[in-house]
């Protein structure tokens, strides 16, 4: 049955209310105020909030207003005196699910909570029939002859599904993740077989990393317009969905999609996005700003330098601004300053947390417990989104006249497979791609490999003669102390390979309302 948070500051005189409810089977949490009603939702879930609307202390709008940063979905039910007008306003704006005029009697309360409870249940059920209906369509699709564009709206229905159904039937669960596992075994294919092609010829092919700021940015800066840019390192289009719907209140939102680069890792696709151009001119052009072999964190220190010589070349002659935020001091910082940002033609940010906290997810026992699956991880993202300096900007920001563009240099997936690595130990540490000589996997379905550097516009540096790209879900695992590497990174978040979940990405253009 469901557990229910009542919020009242005359919470012993509704005694006989909550007896009648337990008696049908609800566990009611009696509070008689609004901070221990925050504090209790931090640590305790619960399926429906009745909040008295005028509490001493902080208030029934102050206490909904902090249920719903910490839980957007929970359904608060207020309880009110009068029927003003702001209450039915704040039910119609979906803040809160209902609203009850005092007295009430235990049968609304009964009433509400099965109405609202229900809805939820009718809904997943509603959305279970309709994916079943759309499962065999969907499959249709998913074929050796599927074209990019296609793969862009396999990949946006199969992330809304997976929402949709995360808390419903788990045979159904089961069945939408044989369905994705199918498609990224398809889609690596496809991009075996098409990539390569990609990077040389201009017709009929995706926007590419190199391509973002000319075709996102530059248009705007040619109207005159102040341009914010944000890249969010790491960032699925899962986990944009959640944040596209809380800036949806302060922002239009259209949403577009590029494919990243490959390997789908920072020292590569970031790199394209600011310099506007692939790792193998970037090395070739500007020696002085790419060094193989250093670490992730070394090789993305000249970003700023990049992006200056993108607009260089594209004749924009500004002053721009460039920051990059790797902890939360910093982005309070600038978040307490981002007015003055605006007074620049172009202004543009790197975020680093969903990134750091992807890679602590595989370091950490406890945020791998916290996060087990990637509802659970989407919604710590969500969480951190929801309390973040990164918000703060963007609320600022919907003040001002500027255009702001979103986007990220390349997603994650969970990788669930592992398979064996030999050949000379390669330089890159990451497990969905290496570079070095020679080097072969036991599961050749598995790799996606690259033979000709140079081919594929990735540095060619002595050495190396060839690169392999991880595909679906797969990881890479040296012989050398096999079972301990393989049970340390079996279902964790990785990237650099070749998955839907890494390379097609949202990139999003935001118009203050």
């Amino acid at each position: 049955m469901a557990d229910i948070l009542w919020v009242d500051d005359q919470i012993d005189e509704l005694r006989s209310h909550i007896i009648f409810l337990e008696k049908k089977g609800f566990n009611i949490e009696p509070v008689a105020n609004g901070e221990d009603a925050v504090t209790i939702i931090r640590d305790k879930a619960f399926d429906i909030v009745f909040l008295d609307e005028q509490m001493p202390g902080m208030g029934g709008i102050e206490t909904l207003e902090q249920i719903k940063n910490m839980q957007p979905q929970l359904p608060v039910v207020m309880i009110t005196k009068s029927e003003e007008e702001s209450i039915m306003e704040d039910a119609i704006g979906g803040k809160i699910s209902d609203y009850l005029i005092k007295p009430v009697n235990p049968n609304q309360i009964l009433l509400t909570t099965k109405r609202i409870l229900e809805r939820s249940r009718l809904q997943n059920e509603k959305s279970a029939q309709s994916y079943l209906k759309q499962f065999g369509e969907l499959s249709s699709r998913i074929h050796p002859k599927t074209g990019w564009r296609e793969w862009i709206n396999i990949y946006k229905e199969l992330s809304k599904w997976k929402m949709d159904l995360e808390s419903g039937d788990e045979n159904l669960i089961h069945v939408l993740d044989d369905q994705l596992q199918e498609a990224n075994k398809e889609f690596g294919k496809f991009v075996e077989s098409e990539y390569k092609n990609w990077l040389h010829i201009e017709n009929d092919t995706p926007i590419l990393s190199p391509e973002i700021i000319s075709n996102y940015v530059q248009p705007h800066l040619e109207d005159d317009k102040k341009v914010m840019f944000f890249l969010i390192d790491c960032m699925r289009y899962d986990q944009w969905l959640t944040f596209e719907a809380v800036l949806a209140e302060h922002y239009n939102i259209e949403t577009d999609f590029y494919y990243s680069i490959l390997p789908t890792a920072t020292p590569y696709s970031r790199n394209a996005i600011f310099a506007g151009l692939y790792p193998s001119d970037i090395e070739r052009l500007y020696p002085d700003l790419w060094q193989q072999g250093q670490d992730e964190t070394s090789l993305n220190r000249h970003e700023e330098e990049l992006l200056k010589r993108q607009l260089d070349r594209a004749g924009i002659n500004i002053n721009f601004k460039y920051e990059k935020v790797l902890n939360a001091q910093e982005g309070k910082k600038i978040a307490d300053k981002m007015q003055n940002y605006t007074q620049s033609r172009l202004a543009a940010f790197v975020y680093n947390f969903v990134d750091t906290l992807v890679h602590s997810r595989s370091d950490s026992a406890v945020i791998k417990e916290l996060a087990p699956d990637e509802s659970a991880f989407r919604s710590i993202t969500e969480a951190w989104f929801m309390h973040s300096n990164l918000l703060q900007m963007f609320k600022t920001l919907a003040e001002e006249d500027v255009t702001v563009i979103v986007t990220t240099d390349h997603g994650s997936v969970r990788a669930l497979r592992d398979t064996k690595v030999f050949g000379d130990k390669a330089t890159a540490k990451n497990l969905r791609y290496k570079y070095g000589r020679n080097l072969k996997a036991d599961e050749q379905n598995a790799v996606f490999f690259m033979d000709d550097p140079e081919g594929f516009k990735l540095p060619a540096v002595t050495g190396i003669n060839n690169y392999i790209i991880a595909k679906e879900d797969y990881f890479f695992v040296y012989p050398t102390n096999y079972n301990k590497f393989q049970n340390r990174y079996k279902d964790t978040f990785q990237h650099g390979g070749a998955s839907m979940e890494e390379m097609i990405l949202p990139i999003a253009t935001m118009t203050p309302k």
